[in-house]
């Protein structure tokens, strides 16, 4: 009797890819101080990631299609990892930019092939392994940047921490994923997949369902930590509290999630969790003190834990054209809105605070309660 290490590969592969993503990010504002940058000049350099990412999710699908997303992770992985270390040696900010697109570009390559990965495995085996792929996701993203932040908390520059982490994790992903089996694609109804993975209907519907939940993890990562601080009156340790109860939330319950989905469905749980983010959200906005603020982070972690991965899984079940097309097309389009709401959401908040800036989510998570009926056919 043989034992099936596939699933705990792809697992650890998606654990592996959060600490190569988050790396660079928890040096930042080091790298904005050693380059020289204003905000207004970092907020440019920073644009180099999504402007290097989003064409590549247009043909991530026919090149996942034609290698297989092993091989692409395998490759472009290496990417993300090499790109970051560089970061922190190539010290000019038109370097910087080059480094954080090209950054961009293994991101959404490595970014749709894991999933796709994730869900040949499902629909393999008919085994649900989505959300704890995404909870350990979650895992790794913490991971990284406690680490990161102790890094900066001991004055480690942050050339040798890109540079040390890096072989560290090429070793990683080669002990992990060179031993990954070769997986074999969903079955669909349509033809080869096309050169460009433009959205359609159905896949907009998807988008429609997980918009809110995506935005709000987004908004709450960034403003959380400054929403308490502008707001109450507490010890900076405790506004920090803020990001850790709200990823730590989210992981916690996408581990619980693949249990809960197959003995209720996707559309009960999804419109249950939703519910729950609209509760946790409107509790944040009228939040009287420190603690209740971060009880309500928490309830909003638990709320869209599993919403965008369903989006995702619900992409690639689709069945009308291969599955890393329609996971492309969400994520594009995704990433897309994903550009222009952080700086919608910060005139927001320089205008009226925090508070309404993260009140203008809650419409958002409504739109997804209508539309988790879109998941039934998962």
């Amino acid at each position: 009797m043989t034992t099936d290490h596939r699933p705990w590969r792809i697992i650890a592969l998606f654990f592996i890819h959060a600490l190569a993503i988050g790396a660079v990010q928890t040096r930042i504002p080091d790298l904005q101080v050693l380059n020289g940058l204003s905000e207004a000049q970092l907020g440019l350099v920073l644009m180099g990631q999504p402007l290097g990412g989003l064409p590549m999710f247009l043909v991530s699908s026919a090149i996942i299609e034609r290698v297989g997303p092993r091989r692409v992770i395998l490759w472009c992985l290496p990417l993300v990892i090499l790109t970051s270390a560089l970061a922190g040696v190539l010290l000019h900010p038109i370097a910087l930019f080059v480094l954080l697109a090209l950054n961009g570009v293994g991101f959404s390559l490595t970014n749709i092939a894991i999933n796709v990965e994730a869900d040949r495995y499902e629909a393999a085996s008919g085994q649900r392994i989505m959300n704890t792929c995404h909870g350990v996701w979650s895992v790794g993203f913490l991971t990284t940047a406690l680490f990161g932040a102790a890094m900066r908390g001991l004055d480690v520059s942050p050339a040798l921490h890109l540079g040390a982490l890096a072989p560290v994790l090429i070793a990683l992903l080669l002990i992990v994923g060179k031993s990954l089996p070769e997986s074999i694609a969903r079955p669909h109804a349509g033809g080869a997949a096309r050169r460009l993975a433009l959205p359609s209907l159905a896949t907009l519907g998807l988008v429609a369902f997980g918009l809110g939940a995506g935005l709000t993890e987004g908004a709450s990562r960034a403003w959380a930590i400054i929403y308490l601080r502008d707001n109450f009156a507490v010890a900076a340790w405790v506004q920090s509290l803020a990001l850790p109860a709200l990823v730590a939330a989210m992981a916690v319950g996408r581990f619980r999630a693949d249990r809960v989905l197959d003995r209720f469905g996707p559309v009960a749980t999804a419109r249950s969790l939703s519910a729950l983010a609209i509760f946790g959200l409107v509790l944040v906005v009228v939040a009287p003190n420190a603690w209740i603020a971060l009880l309500a982070f928490m309830l909003v972690g638990i709320g869209i834990c599993v919403l965008y991965p369903l989006m995702l899984s619900a992409a690639a079940r689709l069945g009308d054209r291969p599955a890393s097309q329609n996971v492309a097309a969400v994520t594009m389009v995704f990433q897309l809105v994903n550009l222009g709401a952080p700086a919608l959401i910060g005139a927001v908040a320089q205008g009226f605070g925090v508070r309404m800036a993260l009140a203008m989510l809650i419409p958002l998570l409504v739109l997804t309660f209508v539309m988790a009926g879109r998941l039934r056919s998962t």
